[in-house]
């Protein structure tokens, strides 16, 4: 089936493909599943006419790349998938061509109070409680298409005090013939007085076609609760990617991620964080290095809910070629509250004159007594540390490199795995050259 020879609406397309090719997966409550269908059927997938899709039109693309959607994928062996075990001394979880491969993950004997299954077989009591109570399909195109397509991502699930030393390394693999599209639903619910890291890779190993992944992951941490979050986007110029995440935090909770975008010919990160206790923090941090013809599209909203609470936000971007980048930041201040501390800063480089960055960090703020703040700034390479480096015989590809090196070195440090942030310096080289 092709969208313009059926002169059909791509909404309807997509919809009919998926019908077609994705396997049922029943963990989405049947309230939801209808709203979903009811919001696609009314808002369709989003073009530069939207506002929050202006400078990613997302309609355009399926329509220019994905006019076929064949789903045929091929198998990947264990061998080929253990070369992506690239962070030492964790817990190895895979998700191969859009399902949860229990067969290749490090499940059979985990840590006490740690469950990690495939979400359509987790505990229908935590299915009830928390699918789509958070990331609601009536507010975005893209997560009312993964809630009634939804396929059979993991649920990651930590008991009320337990901390988790290892850190949980989540693997998103693809190899496929001609054009595929796959929906990939996750849960991570870290109960009372409980810790964790998790760590999310994507890379493709062999891609004849064109791949569209919509991710969603809901996170809920309740009281006192603590998550490290590491995203790592590294596949091919044949791979188009949506990732949303819908973050929901209770009281004394801390949530702190870290997303890095090096390789995708489309990345749109939706990183939504709800701070619903007192005395909760949050911490946004983004790297991302775009070149040739991509599009790296980043929008984040911490919305605060309750009074006494922290967020802050670093997102760098480094820009070459003829790419194009996007930050949207939005910090909401509710009435309530009240004693909110909130940082935003956005820092971008331009390598070259035909390279795009569109910033827009906002402030909505209904509270009087808060502390809040946004910056952004792009410009070139300083020219003054240039010249001292070449002044001290380092060639001017080299120096370009170390200064690259050095501004998003802030952003990596944040690392707290050394074997992580050696790999993380390991991709910043090769993206750099």
């Amino acid at each position: 089936m092709n969208i313009i020879d059926q002169k059909i609406s791509t909404t309807q397309f997509v919809s009919e493909q998926l019908n077609k090719y994705a396997e049922k997966v029943n963990f989405t409550p049947d309230t939801a599943l209808i709203e979903a269908l009811h919001y696609l059927e009314e808002k369709g997938i989003p073009n530069n006419k939207h506002e929050d899709y202006k400078y990613c039109n997302i309609e355009g693309i399926l329509k220019k790349e994905f006019k076929g959607i064949d789903n045929k994928y091929t198998a990947i062996s264990a061998a080929s998938a253990n070369k992506y075990k690239v962070v030492e001394d964790c817990i190895n979880v895979f998700i191969i061509n859009g399902k949860f491969s229990a067969e290749l993950s490090d499940v059979s004997k985990l840590p006490k109070g740690l469950t990690i299954t495939a979400i359509a077989g987790a505990e229908k009591s935590l299915l009830v409680k928390h699918v789509s109570q958070y990331a609601a399909a009536n507010t975005d195109a893209f997560i009312a298409l993964n809630t009634a397509y939804g396929g059979n991502g993991v649920a990651v699930h930590v008991e009320e005090g337990n901390s988790i030393k290892e850190a949980i390394h989540i693997i998103n693999l693809v190899s496929a013939e001609g054009n595929v599209f796959s929906n990939v639903r996750n849960l991570v619910v870290a109960e009372k007085n409980t810790s964790l890291s998790l760590i999310e890779t994507f890379e493709t190993i062999d891609l004849s076609g064109k791949y569209f992944t919509n991710h969603l992951t809901e996170v809920i941490l309740e009281e006192q609760a603590i998550m490290d979050s590491y995203r790592i986007q590294n596949e091919c110029d044949q791979a188009y990617q949506v990732n949303t995440t819908q973050v929901h935090q209770h009281k004394n909770s801390n949530y702190t991620t870290n997303t890095y975008t090096f390789n995708g010919a489309l990345v749109r990160n939706n990183l939504n964080v709800v701070i619903d206790g007192q005395q909760a923090e949050a911490h946004l941090n983004g790297l991302f290095i775009a070149k040739g013809q991509q599009l790296v599209d980043n929008h984040t909203l911490v919305d605060h809910q309750q009074p006494n609470c922290n967020s802050n936000e670093l997102y760098k971007g480094i820009i070459t070629g003829k790419a194009t980048a996007v930050f949207n930041g939005k910090i909401y201040v509710r009435k309530d509250a009240q004693k909110t501390n909130a940082y935003q800063s956005s820092k971008n480089i331009l390598l070259s004159d035909d390279g795009t960055i569109n910033t827009k960090p906002q402030l909505e703020i209904y509270a009087d007594d808060v502390k809040c703040s946004h910056g952004t700034s792009t410009g070139k390479i300083d020219e003054e540390a240039m010249f001292y480096l070449k002044s001290r015989g380092i060639g001017e590809e080299n120096a370009k490199r170390l200064l690259m090196h050095a501004f998003a070195g802030e952003v990596v440090e944040k690392v707290k795995i050394e074997s992580l942030k050696n790999y993380l310096e390991e991709l910043i080289t090769v993206n750099l050259k």
